[in-house]
């Protein structure tokens, strides 16, 4: 994997991949972040803790996107933490997508939250984001399913996005996946 790269290039598959058990475990740690936001902002109403949490996950995901997903601190903690487990490798560009669309959640939540601080107007989108946050991140976590990577491949079906020469494999090989094309002659 080289350094400005989001995934391993993956010569058996053809694309570049990730580690299935790494990405949910990312997810699992954002998760609990966002569980603490919540109860600080939303019970608590501890709004100052905010900003922090969401700005950490902004850093996360530009991180991962931009320099390398391992350099990321959620991927880093959770690929210590799955290190005795057999890696389950998936499609990195559609991985890549739902990171691009955590960024921006996560980027507007920070936004809405520094606003917040001054007021509290801004309390009912900030949860509103906070709670689709959360539920993504659940649903990433405890299920492996992956909106954004559904997402993506929506967005390849309605022609948004150009679809890949080869199409990766997501979370428990869950969509389509196209055979490597074969020369014929």
């Amino acid at each position: 994997m080289t350094l400005f790269q989001f995934g391993a290039e993956d010569p058996v598959r053809g694309y570049r991949t990730l580690d299935e058990r790494v990405m949910r475990g990312s997810a699992g740690i954002m998760f609990a972040l966002a569980v603490i936001a919540i109860v600080n902002g939303f019970v608590l109403k501890n709004y100052p803790v905010l900003p922090f949490i969401s700005g950490f996950l902004v850093l996360n995901f530009l991180t991962g996107l931009v320099v390398n997903p391992k350099f990321s601190p959620t991927v880093w903690l959770a690929t210590w933490l799955v290190r005795k487990q057999a890696p389950l490798p998936i499609g990195a560009a559609q991985k890549q997508f739902a990171w691009s669309l955590g960024l921006t959640l996560s980027a507007f939540i920070f936004a809405f939250s520094l606003l917040l601080q001054h007021d509290a107007s801004w309390f009912g989108t900030t949860c509103q984001l906070c709670v689709i946050c959360m539920a993504l991140l659940y649903l990433e976590t405890a299920f492996g399913i992956c909106v954004g990577c559904k997402l993506y491949d929506l967005a390849i079906r309605v022609g948004l996005l150009r679809a890949p020469a080869i199409r990766p494999n997501c979370m428990g090989d869950a969509c389509e996946v196209a055979p490597p094309k074969q020369d014929v002659g």
